[in-house]
């Protein structure tokens, strides 16, 4: 298990921000009562929630200590608890939202995980999902081919894992387990002023991983060739700013 660094995270606050807005107005539902956030993180998406849903009784869990205390000093009127969510499932606990957004990527076995969310949600309760999808786009090559590189491959023991369907796997699943569900894939071109804000933006995410097992200079050398391989990935616009492509998958899910 790797650690979370809630300051590296807010960095790019209203960047990660955005996606969990979206998610959240497509929620249909008039005045839900009980809302839970489920890899809330420091709190903004469950702020998005509370915003939305003035309300609503909302929890927002998340499995990071540094996360969940960073969630309660900047949100002392929401409700926050450190757990996995695999202690939600079988306690009877029902939902009118179910929400989670840039969470589930980080956990096993979507099929399963699924199924088990539904249980949370009463009749005609939404699940609501978002997950990055942007495994095709350069940063993630360029993380994938150096660190399996002959140079990097045995600094590893635990290479970066997704744990994400295809569309059309996602598709039948959501048919399957729900009444009436919606998908769609939205790609956010965030303005970059420089080549490091990718760097920056992905040791709160993506290369957190790798770096936590490498110490010293080797920390600093394999990321300064990814930073190399980004800078060329990456060309500048003609005011200098850099397009940083992030395509998400979100759904919707009626019981």
């Amino acid at each position: 298990m790797f650690s979370w660094n809630s300051e590296q995270y807010l960095k790019f606050k209203k960047q990660r921000t955005r996606p969990s807005i979206d998610l959240a107005a497509s929620i249909s539902i008039e005045n839900p009562r009980n809302i839970i956030d489920i890899g809330c993180g420091p709190g903004n998406s469950t702020e998005v929630l509370q915003k939305r849903f003035p309300n609503a009784n909302i929890v927002g869990i998340d499995s990071s200590q540094d996360m969940i205390a960073k969630a309660k000093s900047q949100h002392s009127e929401i409700e926050f608890t450190c757990c996995d969510v695999n202690e939600l499932f079988g306690k009877g606990n029902k939902y009118d939202v179910v929400f989670s957004n840039a969470c589930i990527q980080w956990i096993h076995d979507h099929k399963t995980l699924l199924k088990n969310l539904m249980t949370l949600l009463k009749d005609d309760g939404v699940l609501a999902v978002q997950v990055p999808y942007n495994f095709n786009q350069p940063i993630h090559r360029i993380i994938s081919l150096i660190s399996s590189s002959e140079k990097w491959k045995n600094c590893f023991d635990n290479p970066r894992k997704q744990f994400l369907l295809n569309e059309s796997e996602y598709y039948d699943l959501l048919a399957e387990i729900s009444s009436d569900f919606e998908m769609w894939l939205t790609t956010y071109y965030h303005r970059m002023k420089s080549h490091n804000d990718i760097i920056e933006w992905y040791r709160g995410t993506g290369l957190r991983p790798y770096l936590e097992q490498l110490q010293g200079d080797k920390k600093i050398e394999f990321e300064s060739e990814v930073a190399e391989q980004v800078r060329l990935a990456y060309p500048k616009q003609k005011n200098g700013d850099i397009i940083f492509r992030f395509p998400r998958l979100f759904f919707t899910a009626t019981k």
